[in-house]
């Protein structure tokens, strides 16, 4: 994924607008092509298909102001193309590592939460809160209660979803670590 370039209000709101005029149904025909993509990449094997779909969003986002004005046709095929070249760099690149194999699942899972806490402790306050705040609701509400963070936050909702994207993975990298540790701790001590 793309880590050194954000999604400013100014070119999602150009986004937006190439989309429709009309902002809530521009807003409507956003999510529908996000949720397009994220089946897409799911139907693909795609490990981080929220984030590949984001990735997406943002690198058509930045073309926006350079295609609109000649681009004829449905936007959404035009995400469908970038999508494609996304999901072909997704698969070139090293796979991430499996977690080692554990002799059972309860053991497994308490070690994978111990890891999970001390790599939560490693974040920063703000990542911490910021994460925690991210995933806490379920459902539909779940939709509305990142909105409102993000308003809090005075960011677009994309940009929330890229910053959760980037503390979720440095977690998951955290958490892989500590894993690969212990279980190599665990195969140097004596039987």
């Amino acid at each position: 994924m793309k880590k050194d370039w954000d999604l400013s209000q100014a070119i999602f709101d150009q986004l937006l607008l190439w989309l429709n005029p009309d902002r809530e149904e521009a807003g409507r025909k956003y999510e529908e092509i996000r949720l397009r993509l994220i089946k897409i990449f799911t139907c693909r094997g795609c490990v981080t298909p929220e984030d590949l779909a984001d990735d997406t969003i943002n690198r058509v986002a930045k073309k926006v102001p350079e295609i609109a004005p000649s681009y004829a046709g449905d936007p959404a095929l035009y995400f469908l193309g970038v999508a494609h070249n996304v999901c072909l760099e997704h698969f070139r690149k090293k796979p991430e590592p499996d977690p080692p194999p554990q002799p059972d699942e309860s053991d497994r899972k308490e070690q994978l939460d111990e890891c999970l806490e001390q790599c939560m402790q490693r974040l920063t306050a703000k990542n911490r809160q910021l994460i925690l705040e991210y995933y806490r609701e379920e459902e539909h509400s779940k939709i509305d209660h990142r909105k409102e963070l993000a308003r809090q936050l005075g960011i677009a909702l994309n940009a929330l979803r890229i910053q959760a994207c980037r503390i979720r993975a440095s977690l998951q990298e955290c958490v892989l670590e500590c894993l690969k540790q212990r279980e190599a701790s665990v195969s140097r001590a004596p039987a």
